[in-house]
């Protein structure tokens, strides 16, 4: 005769060994509330600009990470190897504040992201995800092209084949 499994789900390890089977806790996927009430014209067109101003920050921010916030530790970097006498040390701060800064960049551009799809969905779109993927890879093609028509024709490479330095 037939008889019921009434043992339930295996998620001790040592029940199936040692491998997790199945969804691991904590994994369900994100389950979005409803659109919320549409507001007025007047409202989803001001909720709509701010999210336009929302995706010009984020883009602005981002392109910040291809190049001043570079310098700008290199120039911490500098001053901290002139007052201190050591191009060791001077090396550290540098990284470390180039690592801060972009990692808190990122911190606050994921910030902003999510804010930008909570004011999507208020303009009455149904955005689900952001776009800070898309944002920084379209920044990084346009800052690494940047950097290389600069260092092929202004900077590096090129000048010195054209000018009087060679």
């Amino acid at each position: 005769m037939f008889t019921a499994n009434l043992r339930g789900v295996r998620t001790d390890p040592t029940d199936n060994g040692g491998l997790f089977v199945g969804r691991r806790p904590g994994t369900a996927p994100v389950q979005y509330r409803d659109l919320p009430d549409v507001g007025t014209r007047a409202r989803r067109r001001v909720d709509g600009v701010i999210a336009g101003v929302l995706l010009t920050l984020q883009v602005a921010l981002n392109l910040l990470f291809w190049g001043p916030i570079p310098a700008g530790s290199l120039w911490v970097a500098s001053q901290v190897q002139y007052h201190a006498g050591s191009v060791s040390l001077g090396i550290f701060v540098g990284f470390a504040v180039l690592l801060a800064v972009l990692f808190a960049g990122l911190a606050f551009l994921k910030r902003l992201d999510h804010a930008w799809v909570l004011v999507r969905r208020a303009a009455g779109h149904d955005q689900r995800e952001g776009v800070l993927g898309v944002i920084f890879g379209v920044c990084a093609v346009v800052g690494g092209s940047a950097f290389l028509l600069w260092l092929l024709l202004i900077g590096g490479l090129g000048s010195m084949a054209v000018s009087g330095q060679a």
